[in-house]
């Protein structure tokens, strides 16, 4: 299969640079896939999982936050707040950090504050999700 280079760069950390066969990015869209050779483009990241195929190994996922996407030349640059893999994803933590979202939510501050936790509760469900994905994947083996 054709590769490309990629480098996934999250604010605080390099989640992944090197060789790729292909990456799936959560979008405003939805899920979108890149190949080798797809054409340049840049697009916006939103929370969710992302997924890639190194050569000659299996699928990796990250649970990633909001940022973008660049594909220009055979180069796709991923640059997001966070990358985190699923194996390092603490469950109990991210559900402690999810209630305490969902609390802050109920509190009903400035808009601000409201709209913080609701961004905060969303990273928490991804991560739990990405988590849990990983978890069953492993399962399945």
């Amino acid at each position: 299969m054709s590769q490309f280079r990629i480098s996934i760069l999250a604010a605080d950390s390099v989640l992944y640079e090197g060789p790729c066969e292909s990456l799936i990015v959560p979008t405003p869209q939805g899920l979108y896939g890149i190949l080798a050779k797809h054409s340049n483009m840049i697009s916006a990241v939103v929370p969710g999982r992302l997924s890639y195929r190194i050569p000659g190994g299996q699928e990796q996922y990250a649970a990633v936050s909001a940022g973008l996407v660049k594909v220009e030349d055979n180069e796709v640059l991923v640059l997001v707040d966070t990358a985190e893999r699923p194996e390092n994803i603490d469950a109990n933590r991210a559900k402690r950090a999810a209630d305490e979202a969902k609390e802050a939510i109920l509190q009903k501050r400035s808009i601000q504050e409201y709209r913080s936790a609701q961004a905060n509760l969303a990273r928490e469900l991804n991560r739990l999700s990405v988590r849990k994905h990983y978890e069953d994947s492993l399962e399945k083996k």
